[in-house]
């Protein structure tokens, strides 16, 4: 994740020696991105983590489960 950073701070230096009105937009805009591609990344490993530990454990029971009805808990 700090590659990100880096990155990020990369593209921010380059477009520092330009002092336009779109400048701060730009660099905003960037920011914006970042923090979200950071966020989709933390989800994406927490969901991963989820179903990781899902799967160390038991299976579920379907008895008593509306949507998982079979023939022998009907």
């Amino acid at each position: 994740m700090n590659d990100d950073d880096d990155l990020l701070e990369e593209k921010l230096a380059a477009s520092s020696g330009q002092n336009g009105p779109g400048d701060r937009a730009k660099r905003a805009e960037a920011e914006r991105k970042a923090r979200a591609a950071k966020k989709l990344r933390e989800n994406l490993a927490r969901r991963k983590q989820q179903a990781r530990a899902r799967r160390a454990g038991e299976a579920d029971e379907t008895i008593g489960l509306p949507a998982a009805k079979t023939d022998e808990s009907c």
